[in-house]
């Protein structure tokens, strides 16, 4: 393509947007929230309901199906349709013959994305902010963004490999502490002695034990229930220990992964509804087959090992395989819908969810603040895990509500207004009515 030699780069217009994905994007947003708000809401409880929250009842069956159908996989969801928005702001800005300077708007998107991060981490106070995450996942999939579908499947795949391989020696690894541990107890009883690695093992586990105490549930939720600044500094240290941990351990194949195959899906027109409906159809038939049965393996190990540490582990070998399938089987699903010629109100409020899907993100944290923290109500350990889903429904309803309201009057949602402006390092318009945006 011949290039100009200095092409207008403006974002991309309302009209160029593809309603399939604006429409999942919002679907998935919403379902990160049915994950996070344990996070929002209770202490060291968005894995094991047995620490807060509670692990009978309505709060089992909550815990249950949150982890069939929606743990891992909406997170696996939001980072295919981030690589995919990649692909599509790089694509279109080469199409407009912008040269090494698409490279330039990318990374400057991409750092401010970054930046964006640290302070939904840090100032908005949410430890499981992912943004940071995917700014630097980002960088590493611009390099990936021409190759062929298949080969970006099977790089997907091998990292896939990679990650159950790690989580397979975690297992092994704790499989052997709960030795030692165990060990530890019987020569206690028997009044020897114990050797330097029985006690490394038993003063670790005893550390375990002392965090996940009602003692020290209580005192983690009377910090939380302090005002802003005392908050900010009790989780900085929380936020440090997941920017530092989390990229090494689990971003290549928790976040690149998907990527990649987001990327492939939408080569191969899977994600903007271009397949006929018996391809979703098959994919909805296979992918939730395959993944609901991984994770009702993974959910027996714990349930019927009373959620020791050691099923944990053992349920998170299989994790990354289990998540890919349900989540292929959601995209079967959501392409169904958004093929089919009912509910058209519904798709209009998701999709519009969706447009705004990194102010909605955002919101969510500051909502949450107000809600939990000190900031606001305080109401951090107060509720049950299913009470939760209450909070949950009214985020929903409010921004299913205000997201087609604010874009009747704007163009852009107010964090991606500002996203792209720093993107572009040029003011766009805002308001509808005045200069329309190119």
């Amino acid at each position: 393509m011949e290039q100009t030699s200095n092409p207008e780069l403006v974002p991309i217009r309302q009209a160029d947007r593809i309603l399939s994905l604006d429409v999942m994007r919002g679907i998935v947003l919403f379902g990160i929230l049915l994950m996070n708000i344990n996070g929002f809401g209770l202490a060291h409880a968005y894995e094991d309901p047995t620490v807060s929250g509670g692990a009978t009842g309505l709060n089992l069956y909550t815990w249950i199906i949150t982890n069939m159908f929606f743990e891992g996989t909406m997170r696996a969801l939001f980072s295919l349709l981030f690589g995919v928005g990649m692909f599509i702001f790089l694509d279109r800005l080469v199409e407009k013959g912008a040269g090494i300077k698409a490279a330039d708007v990318y990374f400057r998107r991409i750092t401010w994305l970054l930046v964006f991060g640290l302070i939904h981490g840090y100032l908005l106070l949410w430890v499981g902010e992912i943004l940071y995450q995917y700014a630097l996942m980002g960088f590493l999939v611009y390099s990936f963004r021409l190759m062929a579908p298949k080969k970006l499947i099977a790089i997907a795949l091998v990292l896939f490999m990679i990650g159950t391989a790690w989580n397979y020696y975690d297992y092994r690894d704790a499989k052997k502490w709960m030795g030692e541990v165990e060990a530890a107890k019987v020569d206690l009883a028997a009044g020897k002695e114990l050797t330097k690695e029985l006690e490394k093992a038993k003063e670790a586990w005893d550390k375990r034990e002392e965090r996940r105490a009602p003692e020290a549930i209580e005192e983690e939720n009377a910090e939380m229930r302090k005002g802003y600044f005392s908050v900010v500094a009790h989780l900085a240290p929380v936020n440090y220990d997941f920017d530092v941990n989390w990229p090494y351990r689990n971003d290549v194949w928790d976040v690149l992964s998907m990527m990649l195959i987001g990327i492939a899906l939408f080569k191969r027109g899977v994600l903007t509804g271009e397949k006929p409906t018996s391809f979703y159809l098959l994919m909805a038939g296979i992918g939730y087959p395959i993944g609901i049965a991984i994770n009702y393996y993974e959910l027996r190990l714990v349930l019927d090992d009373n959620f020791s540490l050691l099923s944990f582990a053992e349920s998170n070998v299989s994790y990354y395989w289990g998540r890919f399938f349900v989540a292929m089987g959601h995209i079967g699903l959501i392409m169904l819908f958004c093929k089919s010629r009912f509910f058209g109100w519904l798709k209009a409020g998701l999709a519009a969810v969706g447009k705004m899907a990194l102010t909605n993100y955002m919101m969510h944290s500051v909502i949450c603040m107000v809600v939990f923290t000190g900031v606001g109500f305080g109401l951090f350990g107060e509720l049950q895990r299913y009470q939760l889903l209450y909070v949950v429904f009214s985020i929903w309803i409010f921004q299913f509500i205000a997201s087609p309201i604010w874009l009747r009057y704007f163009h852009y949602g107010p964090m991606e207004w500002i996203w792209r402006n720093l993107s572009y390092r040029k003011v766009h318009a805002l308001r509808k009515g005045g200069p329309q945006p190119e």
